[in-house]
């Protein structure tokens, strides 16, 4: 009878505790949902298989770092396993405001979240609100990471008459905080300042703590020239530290104030001799209904906090473009024109309505049965996706409208036909007026910095402020359409995703560009990012202001290109020399040479040199704003192309028409 009770007694604690722990993981896995997503990179370079020594190794370091012997009251652990070529080095980094127990929250969340956007890729980094995980093949531990950068900015701007006065406050507060980061044993800071009376910003930044002094204070730097300034929040993310800002508190004021020391270790209560069951049963009685409150605070505490997100204007993960492709295709279905109706608007594609060729098709001129004028774009028939593939991407671009964009109107598929129709500009493209001696008078210097301008902003858009991240990669003259006003229309900015080629890569072996516009880095290692827009954007900037070719200074004064002639006027002091003779007399000499300075930043050799292009449209439209001094550009050999080589400054029809392709545009090219 008395083993019967004993029994009983076990099971009725084996239970309780079952159903504690079953409570306790319910909870953690509610509020382990709320841990607000980011952005992730995946450089898939290289992968494993799911039976691999990688594979073994890889489940050993984030079993360490999501265990219960992890140093989540300090907010950083690091984790090894294996021996190369199979080794793996994982780190987590919590943000320094978190309870430890937020943090062992996050890194659970992230480490389940990993295995399904990054599977069996070698190297990895997730980023969250509350914490960002770390994997790698590669040595990650106590080295200073500049790849996969994001920059991520709220929508909404700051009024004019308050900017210069945020600025100050904003760079003048995050000097210090970098300052203070640098020196603590946690490489971190947040703090809070005014800028107005009623007016706060709140802002916070971190390194991981293995980097030395100097490395930390590198990378605080290259964040603190990314971010933002105009805008009331943004951040800027790096695997080895970020920084974010915004006017309201999203950070645990009190915490920071005063961090909580380190938990002290569970002490399990003795047993009584002779009275096991009642003092477990005892003991049961207190823990659970503690717990229970415990866990429920917790919960209230997640659910509060995730109604605090404000929420960024910035690029939707790739699971939200996979939840939302039935509506994607069901919205492009509206957009789809009958094939019978390009044919009629184009006479057959006759040659007499074609008004350009490129690399990635032919485009002509067509009127629609309403009366409406288009450009009609006939895809290269090489393109690999399906017709539903086709019909997301032109979806998404559709979706993507700006003054500065030259709009998407609907598309046809017809077959292996691949058409897309755009609205129609009647003043043609930009280097129709650039380039040719006879029309270059009518752009006076007005309309060329009006012309910069609103580049700046279409590609700002597309790398930021749209819901889509666009990396345009063939930003040049004949690729910018101007209206009946000369206000500029960026062209074939989703080109790479309609065609078919990822966007979301860091790097590629297919590169889709203009000889002289591509960046060193694009154009010889097949790297890309939004810093070899601004590289492109920088040469264009240039020939706006010289009305002249990037490759027709080829051997002129011994120089190779346009920024290279650019760059010794400039080391010369004598910048002006660079300005087109028809606008010399009516321009605005010192917007001159701070256009020049901004193409020469633009153009520098180190991506993380050249500023981002929300930085360049403040530079734009503040003369308050302070440029830094340029380096010297890198001189690379680009191939040109033979016609360029017999008559560099001959006219094709390519280049005087509405819509213009530059001839020497490529498709592919496989460097070394």
């Amino acid at each position: 009878m008395c083993k019967h009770q004993t029994n009983r007694r076990k099971k009725k604690m084996s239970y309780t505790y079952f159903f504690c722990v079953f409570i306790f993981s319910s909870v953690l896995t509610i509020c382990a949902q709320n841990h607000t997503y980011v952005y992730h990179d995946c450089p898939n370079t290289t992968t494993y298989s799911s039976n691999s020594t990688y594979s073994t190794n890889l489940r050993t370091v984030l079993t360490s770092l999501s265990s219960l012997n992890a140093s989540y009251s300090t907010g950083f652990q690091t984790a090894a396993s294996g021996q190369a070529p199979d080794r793996v080095t994982g780190l987590f980094l919590c943000r320094g405001d978190l309870s430890p127990e937020v943090c062992r929250s996050c890194v659970i969340f992230s480490v389940n979240d990993s295995l399904s956007r990054c599977p069996n890729e070698r190297e990895a980094v997730l980023y969250y609100d509350e914490c960002m995980l770390r994997y790698s093949h590669r040595t990650i531990l106590s080295t200073l990471s500049r790849n996969g950068e994001a920059v991520f900015r709220n929508d909404t701007m700051i009024p004019s008459n308050q900017l210069d006065g945020f600025g100050n406050v904003l760079m003048s507060n995050l000097s210090q905080a970098v300052t203070n980061a640098v020196s603590s044993p946690r490489k971190f800071d947040a703090r809070k300042a005014k800028f107005t009376t009623s007016q706060t910003v709140y802002l916070l930044v971190q390194c991981t703590p293995d980097l030395t002094d100097q490395d930390c204070l590198t990378c605080l730097r290259i964040s603190f020239n990314q971010l933002p300034q105009d805008k009331i929040g943004g951040r800027f993310i790096l695997p080895s530290c970020n920084s974010r800002f915004e006017t309201y508190p999203f950070y645990n004021q009190t915490a920071v104030k005063a961090l909580p020391p380190p938990p002290p270790p569970p002490v399990s209560a003795p047993e009584r001799p002779g009275k096991g069951g009642n003092s477990n049963m005892s003991v049961v009685a207190i823990v659970v209904p503690v717990i229970v409150v415990v866990l429920l605070l917790i919960a209230g505490y997640c659910f509060l906090t995730k109604r605090k997100k404000k929420a960024y204007d910035t690029a939707p993960s790739i699971d939200d473009f996979h939840c939302a492709k039935e509506d994607e295709i069901s919205s492009a279905d509206s957009l789809q024109l009958d094939y019978r109706t390009i044919l009629a608007a184009t006479n057959d594609f006759s040659e007499s309505n074609n008004i350009g060729r490129g690399g990635f098709g032919e485009v002509y001129k067509g009127t629609l049965p309403n009366g409406t004028e288009v450009a009609v774009k006939r895809l290269s028939k090489t393109s690999g996706q399906g017709d539903a593939e086709f019909k997301n991407e032109v979806a998404v671009v559709a979706k993507l409208q700006h003054r500065n964009l030259a709009r998407l109107l609907g598309f046809c598929i017809e077959g292996k036909e691949r058409i897309l129709v755009y609205e129609y500009v009647p003043n043609k493209s930009l280097d129709y007026f650039l380039f040719d001696p006879a029309k270059e008078g009518q752009l006076d210097w007005s309309h060329r910095y009006k012309i910069i301008g609103g580049i700046a902003r279409g590609i700002l858009y597309l790398h930021q402020d749209s819901r889509l991240t666009i990396i345009h990669r063939d930003l040049k003259a004949s690729n910018i359409l101007l209206d009946a006003d000369m206000n500029p229309k960026v062209a074939d900015f989703g080109m790479a995703r309609i065609f078919g080629m990822d966007q979301t890569e860091e790097s590629t072996r297919r590169i889709v560009g203009t000889y002289g516009y591509m960046s060193p880095e694009y154009a010889m290692r097949g790297q890309y990012s939004m810093k070899s827009d601004v590289y492109s954007f920088g040469v264009l900037v240039l020939e706006i202001i010289s009305g002249k070719k990037n490759s027709s200074f080829f051997g002129t004064e011994g120089a190779q290109d346009l920024v290279t002639y650019a760059w010794r006027l400039w080391k010369n002091q004598t910048p002006l020399d660079l300005v087109a003779p028809v606008t010399r007399h009516n321009c605005e000499m010192n917007k001159v040479v701070r256009c020049i300075h901004i193409g020469l930043l633009c153009v520098q050799e180190d991506p993380a040199h050249r500023p981002t292009l929300s930085t360049i449209v403040m530079m734009l439209s503040s003369n308050t704003v302070t440029l830094p001094v340029p380096k010297q550009p890198k001189f690379f050999a680009q191939s040109r192309p033979k016609k360029d080589l017999l008559d560099s400054e001959k006219s094709t029809k390519s280049n005087s028409v509405p819509w213009s392709i530059d001839n020497a545009s490529i498709t592919e090219l496989y460097p070394r």
